[in-house]
């Protein structure tokens, strides 16, 4: 074998494991490098240094994210047993369709928002890089961990991460969502864990494979409990992913972060969706015995209600940030509302419309502080201002985020609710499901509407404040590549509902899965990287252990 072979064969056995372990490596180098921190570092050679690693690294890991994805979309699980422990007893890392997914579409966002983030905002702080990078560790580890106490440990990695980031620039405003979110959150975390106690003092195993074949073996009174179990991570999710009543911590707290961070954190609440999915969605779906759809009597009615509340939210908001702030939170209700649903064609319209509303509204987010640094003292508040520096290019980039935030044709905003729509057909929820999707839609075109013809109408006489920190061709680049990446959405609409539907056919089929992840409870085949398709068998490629 030469180098290169060498390499390759590295590299595929252990890519499962490369998108945890390169943001995690990266994130020590950086450390390791320092940071004198502030302004007063702005422009020199260290911190060009940790730029150029930082967004190397982030690049790379894009890449090998897009690889898996490809393999997934093949119909390929890929299953890496850490330590060379086979489950159920060790720690697998599973890579499907819908964790290829997420995957990609983290790092593929995490590429624009760090680019942008190095247009000074890395500089207002000490270690934003390597806290960056800790961030994606933890966000890639959620998505591709096979067990439930392992999601637990990643959640608490990227919530660690995201407590500083959330103060990163300092600022008192800062400081109180700071305090409040890091509260709350560990109240979550305090029932994630009560929460695992009961479901592995039912069943015996947290993993997930494990427990999709066992749920249904369970007697009467036992479900009683996994179903409280169930439950309980049911309001941690919920918390995670901002639903009601659960909701209120997040407008003041993604507002109060500065733009690149916010833009991270429209993934974060996409980590308490994707378990819910995992626990709900698939472990206890029809087939789960008297544990069967645990959730189904509340998330739908909490997914439209969430809806209804985020866009009222949005309606009475005094300042844009807040604005898309609880349009977060309505995109959130309506992803739910179609896995609420709980049938394979609403969870591949879910999964269409998440990838969607998280990429315009990491974009918006961005795309606030453009204006925000634009308009003078009055920054981002919905009141008459001074004009921006660029109205015809700002204007336009607000036209096409509000149009596809609120779901406007031939925009995916629109594809991804209409697919939700029609999924709501065959099901008795059909007529509240239309009309609190329906109407949603159309008060976020009022409020975007407002507060578009307030930023770029309303405007008072120049002043010398106006255009302090505007036109940058960094940051506008970095939000319109976002943008950009909605409408290649639209165009790839076909292939992209193709793979959602494999998506959804995927978690459904509950057989391959455990026998992909289960696999051989010992001999060598446990100890490498193993690839399964449905229907051909199991594919053992050479490596010498799952931890490299």
């Amino acid at each position: 074998m030469n180098l290169s072979e060498v390499v390759g064969t590295f590299f595929q056995a252990h890519l499962p494991v490369l998108p945890v372990l390169l943001p995690l490596f990266t994130a020590a180098a950086l450390l390791l490098m320092g940071d004198a921190g502030g302004q007063a570092n702005h422009g020199g050679s260290l911190l060009k240094r940790r730029r150029m690693v930082s967004l190397t690294s982030v690049i790379f890991g894009a890449l090998l994210a897009w690889r898996l994805m490809l393999e997934a979309a093949g119909g390929t699980l890929t299953v890496y047993p850490l330590g060379a422990w086979p489950a159920p007893f060790g720690i697998v890392l599973v890579v499907d369709r819908l964790s290829a997914l997420m995957l990609a579409l983290t790092w593929t966002i995490a590429v624009p928002v760090l680019w942008y983030a190095t247009g000074g905002w890395d500089a207002h702080g000490r270690h934003f890089h390597a806290l960056f990078h800790f961030q994606l560790m933890g966000l890639s580890g959620a998505f591709v961990t096979g067990d439930l106490f392992n999601l637990f440990v990643f959640f608490e990695v990227l919530l660690i991460a995201s407590y500083v980031l959330l103060v990163h620039g300092q600022g008192r405003a800062r400081f109180r969502a700071g305090l409040h979110f890091v509260v709350l959150n560990l109240a979550a975390s305090a029932l994630f864990l009560v929460g695992l106690a009961v479901i592995y003092g039912v069943t015996g195993t947290l993993n997930m494979a494990d427990l999709a074949l066992r749920v249904g073996k369970l007697g009467a009174q036992e479900a009683v409990l996994l179903k409280a179990g169930a439950l309980i991570l049911l309001v941690v999710f919920g918390l995670k992913a901002a639903i009601v009543p659960l909701y209120l911590w997040l407008p003041g707290t993604y507002a109060a972060a500065c733009a690149p961070v916010a833009a991270l954190f429209a993934i974060m609440t996409k980590v308490g969706v994707y378990s819910i999915i995992r626990v709900h969605a698939v472990i206890l779906d029809s087939g789960a015995g008297h544990a069967a759809l645990a959730a189904e009597p509340w998330l739908l009615p909490v997914a439209l209600v969430t809806i209804a509340l985020g866009v009222l939210g949005a309606l009475a908001a005094h300042t844009l940030a807040r604005l898309v702030s609880y349009l977060t939170v309505a995109s959130v209700g309506t992803i739910l509302a179609g896995v609420g649903l709980f049938t394979p064609q609403a969870m591949s319209a879910a999964l269409y419309y998440m990838v969607h509303s998280t990429l315009v509204m990491a974009a918006l987010f961005l795309l606030v502080e453009l204006v925000a640094s634009q308009r003078g003292d009055a920054e981002d508040r919905l009141q008459p201002a001074a004009p921006v520096a660029q109205p015809v290019l700002l204007g336009l980039m607000t036209l096409l985020g509000a149009a596809s935030a609120a779901g406007l044709p031939p925009l995916p905003g629109f594809m991804g609710k209409l697919m939700i729509l029609e999924s709501s057909a065959p099901t008795p929820a059909q007529a509240w499901v239309w009309t609190v999707v329906l109407l949603g839609g159309f008060l976020t075109l009022i409020g975007l509407a407002r507060a578009g013809s307030i930023l770029f109408w309303s405007v008072l006489a120049q002043d010398s404040h106006s255009s302090r920190a505007g036109g940058s061709t960094k940051l506008t680049l970095a939000t319109l590549s976002l943008l950009g990446l909605s409408l290649v959405l639209a165009v790839a609409a076909s292939p992209m509902k193709r793979y959602t539907d494999a998506a959804a056919s995927q978690l459904a089929d509950h057989a391959s899965y455990a026998r992909a992840v289960l696999g051989p409870l010992g001999g060598e085949s446990a100890q490498t990287t193993r690839r399964y398709k449905a229907g051909e068998g199991e594919v053992v490629l050479p490596g010498k252990g799952g931890s490299p």
